[in-house]
């Protein structure tokens, strides 16, 4: 029966030991929650590591039948691969790369090897329990290489990867050594999710500046599949955080906070211990204020919440005494004998005390220098049943893409942030609940449990897509098939694209031109009675000429404008015109100045701006620029934007060489029809080709061909075995 396996880190549960004997408590965190659903239903599992070191085998076995209770089932790490791999690599490397704070990052080879190695130690568990038919959902930065090397072992299975933390831009990114590594381990998802649009183009960028791979919109084609890279913003658990607001327990600890606090207006601030959510600005901007408002002093309270974190390792040691240090010296500075101006907490607090202080507080102040999504920001506005309150929010943490109608400041910006709160301060009631209502109405629609039911509905239309769109490879028994009609057939046509198809890809165009071995090799193909041999390209009529012209095979040039049989002359597709051109070409010149090493092609009916010899990346932002240009323009002329491999290309939409291959299919009765090409205008040749006919996809299996092959070079090895 099919099951999902859920892949993290760390299990949803808290361990505690009493005795030698273990009690399991559910985690309140909000992935808990949203797979809450998932995990606990049916044969459903979720692997991960408990949380401790656990190395004695009777206690390990012990504690595993507990968790097989609950559907879970733990990975153990020694004290060593907790060192190297989760407080090494995990979080000193890749930690702070992707949180913008490459200066705190180490590069040790031994945490790579441990990081290597603990992902291999959570595959082999997995393929314990794992079928060809599960689905298997992999979360977060300690585990990129793991979709890869379960993708090796189980090619069929279905893979969703989803990064709960931002992904850096490839400036940042390209500073990890095992940059390639961790692109390829990401790869072996079907579906790759992200909280934001800029998180998902930046790894597109990484991906297509690091590794040879080709990148359309959000797919990326990796190792003969399609791996589909969207954005999927994280919720929470909106009808708890509401509902908690009526929760007898809450109210009472909201009387207290009344109590305490009487006239004071309350800023609230969560955050876990860390360096990336600009704890230290915040309290500057605090001081800042109290000093350039005195009006305030005694009136605000800064109500600060830092949950504990790694406070063993040095940075986050120092940051603790340097956060100690400034709440110190700003209470020392600014309170009164009846007032303090900062709570500071250091320690977390259950739910229900959060939920008081998010129905109490007056301003919610969410300043993180990077964050992922930040679900604080979500808990407090979900909190708000009255609809007052006001979010400020960093433009850095992901939520601040959903929840617009926040005080959105720069973190970095004290003056921005000291003006937030002067203006939240002051913000009358009606404006709180105009900015409240539409925040909480997407925090209510876009909750944890949409997120989760979209992400898996998204996972298996991208399985679909990804049957509905694979060719098959052309493998020993379906060349036998081939060859087998191809002799029994008394007439055939094969229709041949050239570049990419039969010669390999030239960064220079012309120096693709045919050798010897092609030459011979067409020449023997088209002697053979009953062949009929279609040369189908997009290169100049002139070229085509001058390269073939020789030999005795028809010849379709330009997509189909210029047409010649073996016997004939040139003919050109009546009722084409070019006036369109003088339009067109100004754009591609200016795209050209634009970028070295870019260049125009002019064809009789056609334009072509290659960008081959283009610096990667640049290419194709340029590329993309000129395409949402020419679309713009070409959209109501009769006229095609066709993107290829680095050439993006305008014709007529008459053009096209589906139709030029149906024309010759017409002129007589075949009882063997092969196509071959490796471009997207021959797309339109195996659309149009009968349903007997044999279609092959040349580099890649994303296709309406029926099958594929990986290069020329076996394009041709086949087409040798014809002749036989």
């Amino acid at each position: 029966m099919r099951k999902t396996i859920i892949v993290s880190n760390r299990l949803p549960v808290k361990i505690t030991e009493n005795d030698g004997e273990f009690t399991l408590q559910p985690s309140e965190g909000g992935l808990a929650t949203g797979l809450g659903a998932i995990y606990r239903e049916g044969n459903n599992i979720w692997i991960g590591w408990p949380g401790q070191e656990i190395t004695d085998p009777a206690t390990q076995e012990k504690i595993a039948k507990q968790f097989k209770q609950l559907n879970l089932m733990p990975v153990y790490l020694t004290q060593d691969e907790i060192n190297n791999f989760y407080e090494g690599f995990s979080n000193e490397t890749l930690w702070p790369v992707f949180h913008y704070m490459s200066v705190y990052a180490r590069y040790e080879q031994t945490y790579w090897d441990a990081y290597y190695q603990v992902n291999q130690k959570f595959r082999d568990i997995i393929l314990k329990v794992a079928e060809p038919d599960d689905i298997i959902w992999v979360h977060d930065y300690q585990l990129l290489l793991l979709p890869g090397m379960l993708r090796a072992a189980l090619p069929e299975i279905s893979i969703g990867f989803f990064q709960h933390i931002p992904f850096p831009s490839y400036e940042l990114f390209r500073l990890i050594p095992w940059r390639a590594e961790i692109l390829e381990g990401m790869l072996g998802s079907d579906l790759m999710g992200f909280h934001t649009f800029d998180d998902t183009r930046h790894f597109l960028n990484a991906v297509s500046r690091v590794l040879p791979v080709n990148t359309t919109a959000n797919v990326v084609s990796y190792n003969d599949r399609a791996v589909v890279v969207e954005t999927f913003p994280m919720g929470i658990d909106y009808g708890k955080f509401s509902s908690l607001g009526n929760d007898p327990e809450v109210l009472e600890q909201v009387q207290s906070l009344k109590e305490n606090f009487k006239e004071d207006r309350l800023i609230l601030s969560i955050d876990r211990l860390d360096y990336s959510k600009g704890i230290r600005q915040r309290l500057q901007a605090f001081e800042l204020l109290l000093q350039l408002h005195p009006e305030y002093i005694g009136k605000i309270v800064l109500y600060m919440i830092v949950v504990p974190s790694r406070d063993t390792v040095p940075q986050y040691k120092e940051l603790r005494d340097e956060i100690d240090k400034q709440v110190g010296n700003i209470n020392a500075r600014f309170r009164t004998l009846s007032w303090h101006p900062i709570q500071y907490f250091y320690r977390s607090f259950p739910v229900s005390t959060l939920s008081a202080l998010y129905n109490f507080s007056d301003i919610c102040l969410v300043t993180p220098m990077r964050d992922g999504m930040n679900l604080v920001s979500k808990e407090y506005v979900a909190s708000r049943n009255n609809n007052d309150g006001v979010l400020i929010l960093s433009e850095m943490a992901g939520a601040s893409k959903e929840l617009s109608d926040a005080l959105i400041v720069n973190p970095n910006n004290l003056g921005a942030i000291i003006r937030a709160i002067v203006d939240a301060l002051n913000m009358p009631l009606p404006e709180q609940q105009r900015r409240m209502k539409p925040m909480r109405q997407v925090v209510s629609k876009f909750n944890v449990h949409h997120w989760v039911k979209l992400f898996m509905t998204r996972l298996k239309e991208v399985n679909e897509m990804q049957q509905n769109m694979l060719a098959r490879l052309v493998s020993q028994e379906t060349a036998s098939m081939i060859r087998q009609q191809y002799r029994e057939a008394k007439q055939r046509i094969i229709f041949l694209d050239y570049d990419g198809t039969l010669v390999g890809f030239q960064s220079n165009i012309d120096a693709a031109s045919p050798d010897p071995d092609l030459y011979q090799l067409l020449r023997e193909l088209a002697a053979v009675p009953g062949n009929h041999i279609v040369m189908i390209s997009g290169r100049k009529h002139e070229t085509l000429g001058e390269w073939f012209g020789h030999l005795p095979l028809d010849l379709i040039a330009e997509h189909g404008a210029w047409q010649k049989t073996k016997d004939g002359e040139w003919f050109e597709l009546p009722g084409l015109t070019d006036t369109w051109k003088q339009e067109i070409q100004p754009m591609m010149e200016q795209a050209t100045d634009r970028t070295p090493g870019s260049f125009i092609e002019e064809k009789t009916y056609s334009l072509v701006w290659h960008y081959r010899k283009v610096e990667s990346g640049l290419g194709e932002l340029r590329a993309n620029e000129l395409m949402n240009t020419l679309r713009y323009y070409t959209m109501e002329k009769g006229l095609q934007v066709l993107p290829g491999d680095k050439v993006i290309e305008v014709k007529n939409i008459e053009i096209n060489k589906g139709k030029a291959a149906l024309s010759w299919l017409n002129h007589k009765q075949y009882d063997f029809i092969m196509a071959m090409g490796d471009d997207v205008t021959d797309e339109d040749i195996f659309k149009a080709l009968p349903p007997k006919a044999f279609s092959i996809k040349v580099g890649g299996q994303v296709s309406a061909a029926q099958y594929y092959l990986r290069s020329y070079h076996e394009v041709r090895h086949l087409l040798r075995t014809l002749k036989k």
